[in-house]
Order: C-alpha cells, then structure tokens, then sequence
C-alpha cells in the first residue's frame, strides 16, 4: 500500500510517501516540506490571519497534487499545535476543505505523545523495557511513558522551541538575561514532571524525537545522517550544557552554517536546546538515544494496524465458518 502523510506542523508543512504493509517497516519513497512557521505567525489575539491561512491552503492544495502524482492510495493528513492552539482553527479548518477537499485531523497533545510512543516503541521493540519518549516540536514538548505500545503516561507541554522563540526571545541572539529568564520559567513549567513521571516507574531506555534533538546530538558529536538510520546516537546532558553555552552567543545566521541544523530551524536551536536542558535535568537524566521515527511513523503504524485488525477478524470468521 502506498500511503501519503500529510503532517501540518509548527514549522513546516511536510508530505512523507512510504510504500506500508504489514509486517514490514515503512519504507520511505518521496518527501517534500514547505516552511511556514505557523506557530511564529499567531496574531496578538491568537489567530492565524488571512494571508497565512491562503498560503497553507496553497501549500495544502499542491500537497495533495504531489501525492497523487506518486500514486498514493490514501492521504493520512493530521495536524499538531499550529492549528489546534489557534482561536480561529474552525474557520482555518473549514476554509482547506472548502478549498482543498482536505480533512485535517487536528491531534490533541496527549495523541501526539501516545503516536510518537508507538512509533519509538516500534523502532526500539520489547527489548527496550520501560521506555520513556520526550519528543520537542515547534509548539510543544510531548512526554510519554510505558511498558507496552499504548503508554501510561501521555502529555503535552506548551514549551515548544517556536513558541519559546516567538515569546521569550527578543534578540539575536538572545541576551544572556533573556536566557536565564527562560531556564528559570522552564523549570517552573517543567515543575510537576518529575513527579509524574515517578508516578509511573523508572524508565529502562530514554529516548528523544524529532529534528530539534536530533539537531543537538549531532552538534554534540552523534554520527551524521549519512551514516544512516540504524547508528546509535546519543545527546548527553553534560554535552548539551557545554553547547548552549556556545550556541546561545551565536546568531540564527551563524547557527544554520553549522553541519546538522537546518535554515528553517537554526533561529530555534537555542530555545529548543534551553527545552532539552530543563526536561532533562528536570528527570535526572544524564543521556537520552535518539530515535529516527516519531509522529508521522506513528500515525502511518496506527493505520497499519486498524487495517489488521479488520483482516484479522476476517481471518478468525473464516476459521470459524471452517473455511
């Protein structure tokens, strides 16, 4: 099955095409991304304005072409804080169908956690034990914590690295009382974490998502993308310490020449790095592995598996019937 995900995130607009099917891993096909920046362009009264609204359809609209000219059999299309955070998401929502004949499927925070788990559960497998998942995306943290596929613990946290940049952040880069303010507000957003995560149990394997921490880990000494998916990479607290000391007196300019950061994201680094740091210290966590999948292999598995089980139960009505 050739599917199309069409992921409206904080920052980019991204169509991923894999080749699915059960009992095999996702294989990725055809990737485009426009950047938007949606969570940098919310209006003083919480909006997305017209202008805004006419590009994402526009970017919407030749998404859906693309997919179709890869012969995607379905478009699963979702959308994360950008659009949920919004006051006028109603309208935004009904101007892509109107317009695109789109249906966003607008995910709250504690279903992006649940799907970011599944997808890190996946990836690592049963081997991995306890897995705690900290995923750091444009608008918010997610945190996720089980024993099995479906975590007992799912939450969202607004201190995503855009919304930081866009409310905490003035300069570039940022003054260093602009930085302290920020740790300092961190921790008290990030105060009742550690409790709720002791709630559950010690975690056996910590692991992080998404491009910001894989950004960090390679700034910190990880392998390169190059070297492929399947190389362990780690982002150390110690390590993250020593390159928000450096990051944070560099410009967003400088920051994107930098191997491993991309243009789009380079003006977040320090933000999202200030985020890492605080989760991190705020759960005594001394590493954390970085894993490859996250949301949208999330998504594209919990598709699979709705799909399964209908051919399951078709399967156990053949037995019955002594088919």
């Amino acid at each position: 099955m050739r599917l199309g995900v069409l992921d409206v995130g904080s920052n980019t607009v991204h169509l991923l095409v894999v080749d699915a099917h059960r009992g095999a891993r996702p294989t990725p096909m055809h990737s485009e991304k426009t950047v938007l920046r949606l969570v940098e362009r919310v209006s003083a009264d919480g909006e997305l304005d017209k202008k805004v609204v006419d590009e994402l359809v526009l970017t919407i609209a030749r998404a859906k072409e693309a997919a179709q000219r890869h012969g995607c059999e379905e478009l699963l299309a979702f959308a994360t804080s950008a659009i949920r955070d919004v006051s006028n998401a109603s309208e935004v929502l009904e101007r892509i169908v109107d317009e695109t004949g789109i249906e966003l499927r607008v995910l709250t925070g504690e279903q992006e956690a649940r799907l970011t788990f599944l997808a890190a559960r996946r990836w690592f497998g049963w081997s991995a034990g306890r897995l705690l998942v900290l995923d750091i995306g444009g608008g918010s943290l997610e945190v996720a914590l089980g024993d099995d596929e479906e975590p007992e613990l799912a939450e969202s946290w607004p201190v995503g690295a855009g919304r930081i940049t866009r409310t905490r952040f003035v300069n570039d880069p940022p003054t260093r009382p602009e930085v302290v303010s920020t740790t300092a507000w961190l921790d008290d957003q990030l105060g009742g974490l550690a409790e709720r995560v002791a709630a559950v149990g010690v975690p056996d394997r910590v692991v992080g998502t998404s491009r910001m921490l894989q950004s960090l880990a390679r700034l910190t000494g990880a392998a390169p993308s190059s070297a492929g998916p399947y190389v362990r990479r780690v982002l150390t607290h110690a390590g993250l310490r020593q390159l928000i000391a450096f990051i944070s007196r560099m410009s967003s300019d400088d920051l994107a020449q930098l191997e491993g950061v991309s243009s789009s994201r380079a003006h977040q680094l320090v933000a999202g790095a200030l985020v890492a740091e605080s989760t991190m210290r705020a759960l005594s966590l001394d590493s954390l592995e970085i894993c490859p999948w996250a949301l949208r292999e999330g998504v594209i598995l919990q598709r699979l598996d709705h799909s399964d089980s209908a051919d399951r139960t078709a399967l156990l009505t053949g037995w019955r019937r002594g088919a």
